[in-house]
């Protein structure tokens, strides 16, 4: 029995190399994961890590050990891994740390079709499994069969948005040295009229230039300077898995998640007019403002991948965006694909005449914060104390949908939630004007670190 709470998350497994996960944890998952998911086979895929192709193999052992085949995928990102679960119809495992450092790796597992894993739906009796041990199959072991699955995920998504029309653009890509190198040329570099300048789309699991994680704005400035540089019309970053994209426009400006979100849902609602949008709580107002606009159906609904896919799946939606630049597509069997969201912006772009920051201002209505996280040794208290500040104030709402979310009459708004994995309280604010903004994140943050 081994105590493995430490790297099962909310939502995936990550553990430190060889520390806290290594190739008989990784086993031990893999058969537990089969005896929970059932079925013929299961997909697994795995980044470009060092340890990675042994964690999967490890992995690939257990499932067999269970009676069940393995479809080994070897090198994807973990959109690729999605397309092969969805189109497959079977479950699926991608050995990924995503954007962590290099010390890390994890697991990111679904059900077949893609269909999300949390602790509510899965992940917790795995573990329990895992920590177990899982004797192996009384009949014979499942077999491995290697496929390239990568011909046809570039393929399902160059169907899903033609790009073939739209006018000449150049595009920087910055993969990080992760996925996006093994993907971009695949997808984007094959008879298309799009010049794309590629940027550190070496394999290298040690991430030698920059920390693959495009959320931290100092990991863009090599974009930024290079989309300046070249006169490039666009500039997009993934991140290690390459399941998120980033976007700057032809300044090297970055556009905001929340911008893209309300880009693509418009996009989106030309070709389905009166659907239902998603966005999470803390993607900028003017998305659900867009969204009505242009005939929607916005819902709002928490922060995680398992929260967005299950309200996908219960409202219809044709399309959902996060924050942190997840974007999710009914069509993509509602898993989150930072290729297919960046697809859409080209086609946009190649599509008018504009720059992209013209493009861009109109779903750029509002001055935001973005995350600010404070360290706090009793998160329950030190939320409790913001919400006893702001609840006697006249004509402030609040809720509780994920954390604490607080609406104040001028229309600026903040949310404060606790990490899932960390003692961090994590704040993000909206106001009309970087001077409300930096007021009230004051405010919030004096009430938070006192």
């Amino acid at each position: 029995m081994v105590d493995l709470r430490s790297i099962f998350k909310a939502y995936d497994v990550r553990g430190v190399i060889p520390d806290t996960f290594n190739a008989d944890i990784a086993r031990a998952i893999g058969a537990a994961f089969a005896r929970v998911v059932g079925g013929p086979a299961v997909v697994v895929a795995h980044d470009m890590r060092p340890s990675s192709p042994d964690l999967a193999t490890a992995f690939a052992d257990g499932v067999t050990s269970q009676g069940i085949d393995v479809v080994f995928a070897g090198l994807g990102s973990t959109d690729l891994l999605y397309y092969g679960s969805g189109h497959l119809d079977l479950p699926g495992a991608m050995f990924t740390a995503s954007h962590n450092p290099a010390e890390y790796n994890g697991i990111k597992m679904c059900r077949a079709g893609a269909a999300p894993i949390s602790g509510e739906t899965g992940l917790d009796e795995i573990r329990r499994l895992a920590e177990a041990g899982v004797p192996e199959n009384a009949g014979p072991k499942g077999a491995v069969t290697e496929r390239d699955l990568l011909p046809g995920y570039a393929a399902y998504l160059r169907d899903l948005v033609d790009l073939s029309g739209i006018r000449p653009l150049k595009v920087v890509v910055d993969a990080g040295n992760g996925m996006g190198g093994y993907t971009v040329p695949a997808v984007l570099e094959q008879g298309l009229p799009l010049e794309v300048v590629p940027l550190y789309f070496e394999l290298d699991g040690t991430f030698p230039n920059h920390p693959a994680n495009p959320l931290d704005p100092a990991n863009l400035v090599d974009l930024q300077a290079r989309v300046r540089e070249t006169g490039a019309d666009i500039g997009l970053a993934f991140d290690g898995d390459a399941d998120r994209c980033f976007v700057v426009d032809e300044r090297g400006e970055p556009v905001p998640p929340s911008a893209v979100t309300a880009l693509v849902a418009a996009q989106e609602l030309r070709r389905e007019p009166g659907a239902t949008i998603i966005h999470n709580l803390i993607t900028s107002t003017a998305v659900p403002e867009i969204v009505r606009e242009r005939g929607g159906v916005p819902v709002r609904t928490r922060v995680g991948h398992s929260f967005i896919k299950a309200t996908m799946a219960e409202t219809g939606a044709i399309f959902g965006g996060e924050h942190s630049a997840h974007y999710y597509f009914r069509d993509f069997w509602r898993a989150d694909t930072g290729m297919l969201a960046a697809m859409h912006v080209l086609r946009v772009l190649g599509s008018d005449d504009r720059p992209l920051s013209r493009i861009t201002e109109e779903y750029s209505r509002y001055a935001a914060s973005g995350e600010v996280n404070s360290t706090v040794a009793d998160a329950p208290s030190r939320m409790a104390a913001v919400r006893a500040a702001f609840d006697v104030r006249d004509g402030v709402t609040v809720d509780e949908l994920d954390g604490l979310t607080v609406h104040l009459p001028d229309g600026s708004w903040f949310n404060l939630r606790a990490s899932n994995t960390e003692p961090l309280l994590r704040l993000n604010v909206e106001a009309s004007d970087e001077e409300t903004v930096a007021k009230l994140r004051d405010e919030v943050l004096s009430i938070v670190r006192a």
